[in-house]
């Protein structure tokens, strides 16, 4: 249909209730259809989890002009999975998770269920972008990045981006950015994981937490160095995770295997 308004399939993994979540909306209310599957409650750290031993659900939750908003029981990339199958009358223009309220940079980005959410939508063949403020605030003001979501959104809208890549985009937590940066994904590991807080009888109990160690700190190339210095860090990130710089190598090794071909 001609003049159709872009349709925008929004979800995250902070839950429904989440600030980030409706200030992402009203972000994106003015740039297309938007239509929101979301879970009910938090689900950081789900990253790319489904839903396989017990059914999940959904129910509609507000509808209004330009708006449709469910939430289900089910991880953010349930949540994608369903949309695609029930909800959605088309194939959407983007998908968008978050905004996610903490970091996910650098390697924050295996863990993440607002990427959970991206890459779900890449999969699909969905230009897709995450959303995350460095802040873990129940009320973060998300300000700032406003203009920020609608510009990025407005381009990919426009350009599109290449199959199987979506866009990671962090925000520190200022209200003074000084612009974009593209950026690679900072080397790193989290360290000092687990807390110990309690012990009764033979169980133990623990708590995650941790410290981020970066390997290159001062890679000015790299995502934490942008969101460190107050940028606002943009990192193209591709679903294919194949290692191509190793499998000239990897076809020496086994050359001489006779049960192994090209």
């Amino acid at each position: 249909m001609e003049n159709q308004r872009p349709l925008i399939l929004v979800s995250n993994d902070d839950g429904i209730v989440a600030k980030g979540l409706s200030e992402l909306i009203k972000f994106l209310r003015p740039l297309g259809e938007v239509v929101v599957m979301t879970p009910d409650g938090p689900r950081s750290g789900m990253s790319c989890a489904l839903t396989s031993h017990e059914p999940i659900h959904y129910q509609l939750v507000r509808k209004d002009v330009g708006l449709t908003v469910y939430r289900c029981s089910g991880t953010p990339t349930d949540c994608v999975k369903l949309a695609f199958a029930t909800v959605l009358d088309r194939k959407p223009d983007l998908v968008v998770g978050g905004i996610n309220h903490g970091d996910n940079s650098s390697t924050n980005v295996h863990y993440s269920g607002t990427m959970g959410v991206v890459i779900e939508g890449c999969l699909k063949g969905v230009p897709s972008i995450a959303f995350s403020l460095c802040s873990h605030q129940a009320d973060a003001d998300f300000t700032a990045a406003g203009p920020y979501v609608r510009d990025i959104v407005h381009k990919v809208l426009e350009r599109g981006l290449p199959p199987l890549t979506c866009l990671n985009v962090n925000f520190p937590d200022t209200q003074d950015l000084k612009g974009v940066k593209i950026c690679q994904q900072a080397k790193g590991q989290w360290v000092n994981e687990w807390e110990n807080f309690a012990h009764r009888g033979d169980s133990h109990y623990y708590w995650l937490t941790g410290e981020f160690e970066d390997a290159d700190a001062d890679n000015e190339k790299n995502d934490h160095w942008a969101l460190a210095n107050g940028y606002v860090a943009i990192t193209p990130t591709t679903v294919d995770v194949t290692a191509y710089g190793l499998i000239d190598e990897l076809k020496a090794w086994f050359s001489d295997d006779a049960v192994l071909g090209e």
